[in-house]
């Protein structure tokens, strides 16, 4: 099996959790890697946290210059047209990482799937899929490209799910985070939703905040 590079940060004790965080279009994996220091869990959470590195394509709405995406953006447009193929590429990617967790002995309910922006679309799809339950799912500046064609499955129809979005986000408008809450809501899901005054970025107080939701997500399993 071929993986995804990654940028891994282990705990100082054996990994018992894992955390798969995807970045957004034109980042990298170690863009995320630098709040690791500032997300304070307990001790008996030992996370490993992995930052995979989307390929470089070329993308549309950047005149066709290559780039790190997770898929092609076609159209700007407030909903977005996007290269689904593509995208769904990346899904079997990020849940090719996720059996590696598993493999390495995580337990899958303690797997937290988590994305940003173009990483966050990614996430839902992956996680909200998976063949075994997951811990939770954090989604950050981000919307819910395959609302319209998702088939959940039977094992995450309960996956715990925190939404959160930039009140003045010029990228991801916040009405999408408020859309994906209402799609999320008509799966049967009770997603949470925090909102920020802030732009398309992750602050202090939601790094704070992502902190007491791994906390949560990894306490319930």
């Amino acid at each position: 099996m071929t993986y995804l590079p990654c940028v891994e940060i282990e705990p100082n004790l054996s990994a018992n959790a894992s955390v798969i965080w995807l970045h957004g279009l034109g980042a990298n994996g170690h863009d995320f890697a630098p709040v690791v220091p500032m997300i304070a869990l307990p001790v008996e959470h030992q996370v490993r946290y992995v930052f995979p590195h989307a390929p470089d394509i070329k993308v549309t709405i950047n005149n066709g210059y290559k780039m790190p995406a997770w898929y092609d953006i076609l159209e700007m447009t407030l909903e977005r047209k996007i290269d689904m193929s593509g995208l769904m590429i990346s899904v079997e990617q990020v849940q090719h990482l996720i059996q590696r967790e598993i493999d390495r002995g995580i337990d899958s309910a303690r797997i937290i799937v988590a994305g940003f922006s173009q990483g966050g679309a990614v996430a839902y799809q992956s996680a909200l899929t998976f063949p075994q339950p997951l811990a939770g799912l954090m989604v950050m500046s981000s919307y819910f490209a395959t609302y319209k064609t998702i088939e959940v499955h039977k094992n995450n129809l309960t996956l715990p799910i925190h939404v959160y979005h930039g009140s003045a986000d010029p990228v991801v408008a916040e009405s999408l985070g408020l859309d994906a809450v209402k799609y999320l809501e008509a799966l049967g899901y009770e997603p949470r939703y925090s909102r920020y005054p802030a732009e398309h970025t992750v602050t202090p107080q939601q790094i704070n905040d992502i902190s007491q939701h791994i906390t949560q997500f990894l306490s319930i399993n």
